[in-house]
């Protein structure tokens, strides 16, 4: 059976520098476009949000220069855990806090969107700040409390 959903990230971090051009950023920003093609040549990637550098740290919807956030879309949760947890990335994860200072909320949320559609900054933001508040549910949820795609 066809599943007519895919799944939307948003991952957000504060930097340990002032901004993303800090030099206690630069080995993390050295490897971006490293993290990215791979995510890109990933098994289960769709899309990501970037801006025409193909870089995503220019958006700031947080009015925040400390604060980076990501978007991306995968066919399933199981691709981008993988993508997360067993790829060259991994590495990074486990290197956050050379990075990113502890964000005190939740930092990443998934929710189930119909398949072709992509997420605009604005709803990824309140979707995370929806989990931050209300916490997981079949809205949106996270690695901790995954829900299912919705029947098609």
């Amino acid at each position: 059976m066809e599943n007519h959903y895919q799944l939307a990230q948003i991952n957000i971090a504060r930097m340990r520098g002032v901004s993303i051009n800090d030099p206690i950023m630069k080995e993390f920003v050295d490897n971006l476009d490293k993290v990215n093609q791979l995510a890109e040549q990933s098994e289960g990637f769709i899309w990501r949000l970037k801006d025409e550098t193909n870089d995503a740290t220019s958006f700031n919807p947080y009015n925040d220069e400390q604060v980076i956030v990501n978007i991306s879309v995968w066919e399933s949760i199981e691709t981008l855990e993988k993508f997360v947890y067993r790829t060259f990335h991994t590495n990074f994860l486990r290197r956050r806090k050379e990075w990113f200072l502890k964000y005190g909320k939740a930092s990443n949320a998934m929710w189930w969107i119909n398949k072709g559609d992509y997420p605009t900054v604005q709803n990824a933001v309140a979707l995370l700040d929806y989990l931050q508040i209300n916490g997981a549910s079949e809205k949106v949820f996270d690695f901790k409390n995954k829900f299912s795609s919705p029947n098609p």
